[in-house]
């Protein structure tokens, strides 16, 4: 684990939904399991986030925890990401995962593509 203040953070309803997806998906009793992030080229406004479950640690991944929730994202996109928070909406204007990133200086519309 990383001890360090800049970190990567889950909300309690990110949390909540990240928990029922991985049990649906089969993996929510397997410890090896976490939701890895990351930021990739593309999107409209230039680099979109990424989210997936995973159970392999690769040696330039920086590791977290909150809430309970283990969170591992790669070091590039790691200098994206610190002290964003994941959440997670279900109200009418959009439903779905999103990232409440300091680091953006815009995003786009959908909310799926930032830029910094």
């Amino acid at each position: 684990m990383v001890d360090t203040e800049n970190s990567i953070y889950i909300s309690d309803k990110a949390k909540d939904k990240v928990s029922k997806l991985m049990e649906d998906a089969g993996v929510g009793n397997d410890p090896s399991y976490f939701l890895r992030v990351g930021v990739v080229g593309g999107g409209c406004s230039g680099l979109s986030y990424k989210l997936d479950f995973d159970n392999e640690v690769k040696p330039m991944d920086l590791v977290f925890e909150d809430k309970g929730v283990k969170i591992v994202t790669d070091l590039k996109s790691f200098l994206y990401l610190v002290n964003t928070e994941l959440d997670f909406s279900d109200g009418l204007n959009g439903k779905g995962f999103y990232f409440d990133n300091p680091n953006a200086s815009r995003s786009c519309g959908c909310g799926e593509s930032f830029s910094v």
